[in-house]
């Protein structure tokens, strides 16, 4: 009967065991699928529909892909607004707005004697090891030289079967180059003989698949020029060539003629051969020339389709400007200009002038930031024009960017690298290449060359190529005006004047308008991050006094938790209980109660100014003392002692060392453990 009566309690208690882990389980399945429901509710009214939102016990996990930082940020403010900051996992990615669109396929075969040169960007679908198996066949001592880049987006429509007619033509042209976009392919050849071009001619047409676009250029005989090149200089001593190709007797007679137009006058080689990027050559020459002219000098290069344009050293930046705008809007598109003005003398004191690069920004000691060069697209340019105003000011900032869509991949990243730099500094010019960037000029802050470093190694990559030159004045530091250590607590603590950090009684809580309270402290301590700083936490007398110092230390920390959520760098923040230690109003009304229930910042390590006066006064005394050979104590006003005692007492807070404090304490304890209340 006894065993009988024991199994049955242990059952019992057992099922209720199973039955208390069941209802606990199901109440916190209850408490996450209501937590994720009412984020996700929130999140979808508010525009952020492309965010994942998973609940874990407490932690609230975010992810998706954000089109903006602005729209991360504005998403995890919306979450603050519901939970707790140190209960968010971010996990949002940022989606850049170049990714969003598929790029420009491309496939550009130059074949000349036993060498091939691929070059181009192509789908992975294609694959480049197909394209080197096409060409592996045509003759075992061909030597291929591979630049092809691949990228994993769907072949277009049209692109498989030009590339395929395209790979077959190159068999047949020893010396040609072959151009391939989607549905279309341009083939330039040079053939021994006119009965050749017109073989080949009929060859190429009826091999031709029906959705292709075939272009044709076969003339006989003409030399393959690679790369397709010219050079022209007009200087002191004159205008003359160092170099000159075109790809007809058409277009060598239009260089010809504007090169006579610039002053020069003797005879030229300019031959006339295969491989010009583009039908264009001569006028896209002729408009270079022109540009020379225009600045009165300088020197021109075509490599191909880029172009180096040198103007001469004495040419007015707003001259330059406007020459080399209309240029740019001048050319074919095909064509990439680099335009540089070589800096003038340097004059002491300034900052020397960079040359003008694709971008290039200049700030001014002035805080005048000047933006000028190409940018990708107008999404791109939209977006750094405003990432500038944020850095700079509206009224600070002069852009006169254009658009240019053959820049390369990537691009707009480093333009925001380095405006993002560049505002590091007290003034500096900032110049943006596609294989090189860099950044000159003068810092108020030590410590600017390496957050500038840090940014651009973060940004670009360790692979990345810039250099930067970067020289600290002292006399330009703006330590000066940072606020002092007390006015940061006295700015900290006027926030608690006019809201409060209220805690509902045994709770250490910070939600609602209590954590916009947080907010706005983390935004006073911009820049007193290195000021050393208490978080005081207090209670009412409600309560046993060791519960209340452990509630009011509890309290201090969740302020420094929540600040810390919020990015704030809490190196030099610590976190201390008083408990009712340090009332500020009387504990016997509900009034003082809710005013003794307080959060405070105080300075760490810091002595009041008197105890310095005192200090002072002392270690004089001592250093007479040890000249006459007598004890420094004896000459010492003890009443002094006293005075400066009381001094520091009041710097930290309202004495409770009298006896009668004591007694109030005391009493005040007998009451709380008399009391059922709990602060």
């Amino acid at each position: 009967m006894q065993r009988l009566a024991l199994f049955i309690g242990a059952l019992v208690v057992t099922l209720a065991l199973a039955f208390s882990f069941l209802a606990a389980s199901l109440m916190a399945n209850y408490l996450e699928r209501s937590t994720e429901r009412q984020v996700r509710t929130t999140l979808i009214e508010q525009g952020f529909s492309w965010t994942t939102v998973r609940v874990d016990g407490l932690i609230v996990n975010l992810a998706g892909p954000a089109p903006s930082e602005g729209a991360r940020f504005n998403a995890l403010k919306a979450i603050k607004a519901l939970v707790n900051g140190g209960r968010i996992r971010d996990s949002i990615t940022i989606v850049v707005p170049d990714d969003l669109y598929a790029p420009k396929f491309s496939l550009e075969m130059l074949r000349n004697g036993d060498g091939i040169s691929l070059i181009g960007l192509i789908p992975e679908a294609t694959g480049r090891q197909f394209v080197l198996d096409s060409i592996d066949g045509i003759d075992d001592e061909t030597t291929v030289t591979d630049m092809l880049e691949t990228t994993d987006y769907p072949e277009p429509e049209g692109w498989k079967a030009a590339v395929d007619f395209a790979l077959d033509s190159l068999k047949s042209l020893p010396r040609s180059k072959i151009s391939v976009v989607p549905q279309e392919v341009t083939i330039t050849a040079i053939t021994d003989s006119q009965d050749e071009k017109l073989e080949i001619e009929g060859m190429l047409s009826d091999n031709r698949p029906e959705p292709v676009a075939l272009n044709m250029h076969i003339s006989a005989p003409r030399p393959v020029i690679t790369p397709f090149s010219l050079r022209l200089i007009k200087d002191a001593s004159g205008t003359r060539f160092d170099s000159c190709s075109a790809d007809s007797d058409a277009a060598r007679s239009r260089i010809l003629a504007s090169a006579r137009r610039a002053g020069f006058d003797g005879l030229a080689e300019c031959t006339v051969g295969l491989g010009v990027p583009t039908p264009r050559w001569g006028e896209a020459v002729e408009t270079a020339i022109g540009a020379i002219t225009a600045l009165g000098g300088g020197s021109l290069t075509f490599s191909d389709a880029d172009i180096t344009l040198v103007a001469p050293e004495n040419t007015a930046q707003v001259d330059f400007d406007r020459i080399i705008h209309a240029f740019e809007q001048s050319l074919p598109d095909v064509f990439s200009v680099h335009a540089v003005l070589p800096p003038k003398p340097a004059v002491e004191g300034a900052v020397a002038a960079l040359e003008t690069p694709e971008l290039s920004a200049t700030k001014s000691p002035e805080g005048l930031v000047q933006l000028r060069g190409r940018l990708r697209t107008e999404r791109s340019k939209t977006a750094i024009h405003n990432f500038a105003l944020a850095q700079f000011g509206s009224d600070n900032l002069h852009d006169t960017t254009r658009i240019d869509e053959s820049l390369p991949d990537g691009w707009p990243l480093r333009v925001l690298a380095g405006i993002e730099a560049l505002a590091k500094l007290h003034n500096g010019i900032l110049l943006v290449q596609p294989n090189m960037l860099e950044l000159r000029g003068i810092s108020d802050r030590p410590e600017a060359r390496t957050e500038v470093t840090q940014i651009l190694s973060e940004k670009l990559g360790d692979a990345s190529q810039f250099k930067i030159d970067i020289t600290y004045q002292d006399s330009l530091n703006r330590q000066v005006i940072l606020p002092t250590p007390q006015e940061c607590v006295d700015r900290i603590n006027a926030i608690f004047a006019e809201n409060k950090i209220e805690f509902a009684p045994s709770s250490t809580r910070i939600e609602g308008g209590a954590f916009q309270v947080v907010e706005r402290i983390a935004i006073a301590m911009a820049d007193c991050i290195e000021v050393a700083m208490e978080i005081g936490g207090h209670t009412d007398s409600q309560g046993r006094e060791a519960m209340n110092l452990t509630l009011s230390q509890a309290r201090a920390e969740a302020v420094l938790d929540a600040l810390l959520s919020l990015e704030v760098l809490t190196t030099h923040l610590s976190a201390k209980g008083y408990g009712e230690s340090q009332p500020v109003a009387d504990n016997g009304t509900e009034e003082g109660r809710a005013a003794n229930r307080r959060i405070e910042f105080k300075l760490v390590g810091v002595t009041d100014p008197a105890d310095q006066g005192d200090a002072t006064e002392a270690d004089t005394l001592a250093q007479d003392a040890d000249e006459e050979g007598t004890d420094p104590d004896i000459e010492h006003d003890p009443d002094h002692d006293a005075d400066s005692d009381a001094e520091m007492v009041e710097v930290d807070g309202p004495s409770d060392n009298t006896e009668e404090d004591l007694g109030d304490d005391m009493t005040s304890e007998e009451e709380a453990e008399n009391t059922d209340g709990q602060d």
